[in-house]
């Protein structure tokens, strides 16, 4: 391949990055089909993934919807983004790759009871605030549980929250213990600290900046996709995008968009 064909490659990789919204804090019954007809009713959609675990194939409450274009991401963002789906409360941002910053909210969880799992853990945790990532369980080298965990949120605050109800408090029969987690190559200097929440100030307020400026669509109500009930979803805003139904086919969905190579 020649040198210019290496970089239209690597432009249009860019592209489908920036365009990509990353959907966090998943119900479980929450599936592909259903997040192509809420975002479809925004713009165009291209393509639409919620990873499973490899080993218990369950959904990992968090998802990926590559809009057209990178303004259609941000017009997508600016209306979804916390509205409550399933009654949760969704965070939906930039691509992870590129927004979900480690602000340094990052808990150390122990004293966990063998039976908890990643998600029990999620479900827990989820009420405080939005999750950066699915909790990360410690295992050995032959996956046994370690009795130990990390839980990230997006916020200060919500890491605040989650301390102030859950430390010291009985999960699953045992009593844990819940604090700020240690930072990267630090014996003893932990997360949480003043200079960290100032910078994660920061990086919010840049965040909020760089707001799309689209207009909110005009009127009426965001029509609710036709796989859900009403009730199910509650829109910040209104309006919508009057996008084809997607098919009925599983795995990665496409609008009959043409997808970029």
């Amino acid at each position: 391949m020649s040198m210019t064909g290496i970089s239209i490659s690597s432009t249009l990789q860019q592209e489908r990055k920036d365009a990509t919204c990353f959907v966090n804090n998943l119900d479980d019954r929450v599936t592909e089909d259903i997040l192509w007809e809420l975002f479809i009713q925004c713009a165009p959609v291209v393509n639409v993934k919620i990873p499973k675990d490899r080993v218990t194939l369950q959904r990992k409450g968090m998802g990926f919807v590559e809009m057209l274009t990178e303004a259609d991401a941000e017009y997508a963002i600016r209306i979804l983004n916390n509205i409550k789906l399933f009654d949760r409360q969704i965070r939906v941002q930039r691509n992870m790759d590129k927004q979900m910053v480690d602000i340094g909210a990052n808990l150390f969880v122990r004293g966990l009871a063998p039976e908890v799992d990643e998600y029990m853990l999620r479900d827990a945790f989820s009420q405080f605030g939005t999750l950066s990532q699915t909790p990360r369980i410690g295992r050995d080298p032959e996956g046994m549980h370690k009795g130990y965990a990390f839980v990230s949120y997006t916020t200060f605050e919500a890491a605040d929250a989650a301390i102030a109800a859950m430390n010291g408090e009985f999960f699953a029969n045992r009593t844990i213990k819940v604090e700020y987690s240690l930072k990267k190559d630090s014996k003893t200097e932990r997360h949480g600290s003043t200079a960290e929440r100032l910078l994660a100030r920061s990086i919010q307020q840049g965040a909020e900046d760089g707001t799309s400026s689209r207009p909110s669509p005009a009127g009426g109500s965001m029509v609710l996709p036709s796989s859900m009930s009403a009730g199910l979803v509650q829109p910040a805003m209104a309006g919508g995008f009057p996008g084809a139904a997607p098919p009925g086919a599983g795995g990665m969905r496409h609008s009959g968009l043409r997808r970029r190579a």
